[in-house]
């Protein structure tokens, strides 16, 4: 029985085959791929045969691999000499997409310890159409509120001075946390992928890819961000717990949570889904996941991640919104009588209160 293939002799075998095969009567040679690759700088022929040998392959940067991927998006890239990769703003959505698709493909020969069951399950088209999924693999910082001290006190471990301190404690919408890390970092594992709260964030981190969690009550960097964009909702801040709790349009129109008049329990939250670019550095995107209450934050979430919902939910927004640069959704988020989350399906028009484009 002869031995299994390494992972780098498959992806050795695949970046040969992109070369190769990939577009009918068209063979890129070694020496276009190094002219694309190193722009002003070509790449040496030898950089890129060591990538492509099966006896005794070399792993390329993953930086490298989105520059594979771009190159073979677009027959343009060899329609003139030299050789060349497409700008982002050059590229139509179809190449996008295939860009997209291309590279997924190659981060999970390039990673494969990282990359999940359910990831490896899923084509490579469906990966790269994931609104999780960053193609230039630049940092991707997730920034959480400071639960107020008042709730801080009344929790273990949470004074730096304790020996049993946990840092987390500390933070506000733990589960959404929980759940969107491990998922951004399957889906990025080329990617730095960081959390911290809103008061860690050093000056190069604001012009990072920006997922925020939970509103404006505990998280300032939404404030911040909510004033600078120009949003189809705002979420109203409570000063005070017992101050109204809802998201308004420019309409006026107002969308609330939904409390048990008997016992005060959470029946229904309205929750917040928005992406667009980041006002930081428009090269990058900021993406706000919020709820009136840490269940709509954790449904916000949940609507990308849960196995059962993410896909139509993706196909949604594909179709809703047919790559618009900036998009949001407000939705319901239901709670079972456990008292948990209902993941929100966008494919219900119950389920979204108000759209935008």
């Amino acid at each position: 029985m002869e031995p299994a293939e390494s992972p780098d002799t498959r992806l050795a075998r695949r970046l040969r085959a992109l070369r190769l095969q990939h577009w009918r009567g068209i063979k890129v040679t070694q020496q276009q791929i190094a002219e694309a690759l190193g722009g002003e700088s070509p790449l040496s022929l030898s950089l890129i045969s060591s990538w492509e040998s099966t006896r005794n392959p070399a792993l390329p940067p993953a930086t490298r691999l989105i520059g594979y991927a771009t190159f073979f998006a677009s027959r343009r890239s060899v329609a003139s000499e030299p050789a060349r990769l497409l700008a982002e703003a050059e590229l139509t959505e179809s190449e996008r997409l295939e860009r997209d698709g291309l590279y997924t493909d190659l981060l999970s020969l390039r990673f494969p310890e990282e990359v999940p069951p359910a990831a490896a399950d899923a084509t490579p088209d469906e990966r790269g159409r994931s609104t999780w999924f960053f193609p230039d693999q630049q940092p991707i910082i997730m920034v959480c509120g400071s639960l107020p001290r008042r709730f801080r006190e009344r929790m273990p471990f949470t004074d730096p001075k304790d020996p049993d301190y946990v840092r987390s404690y500390g933070m506000a919408d733990l589960d959404a946390l929980i759940e969107l890390h491990g998922h951004i970092r399957a889906v990025n594992p080329a990617a730095d992928v960081r959390f911290c709260l809103s008061a860690e964030l050093e000056e190069d981190d604001f012009t990072s890819h920006l997922v925020l969690i939970g509103g404006v009550d505990w998280n300032p960097l939404n404030r911040d961000i909510t004033r600078r964009l120009v949003l189809p909702v705002r979420q109203q801040m409570r000063v005070t717990d017992e101050d109204p709790a809802y998201f308004s349009t420019a309409e006026g129109e107002q969308f609330k949570p939904v409390l048990d008049e008997g016992n005060g329990t959470l029946l229904e939250d309205v929750a917040h889904f928005f992406r667009g670019n980041n006002p930081y550095n428009t090269r990058r995107t900021v993406t706000l996941c919020n709820g009136m209450y840490g269940r709509g934050t954790y449904g916000a979430v949940r609507s990308l991640t849960d196995a059962k919902f993410r896909d139509r939910n993706e196909a949604y927004i594909r179709e809703r919104f047919q790559g618009a640069p900036a998009f949001s959704i407000l939705m319901r988020v239901r709670t079972n009588p456990n008292g948990a989350v209902v993941t929100p399906d966008w494919t219900l028009a119950e389920d979204r209160l108000h759209e935008w484009p």
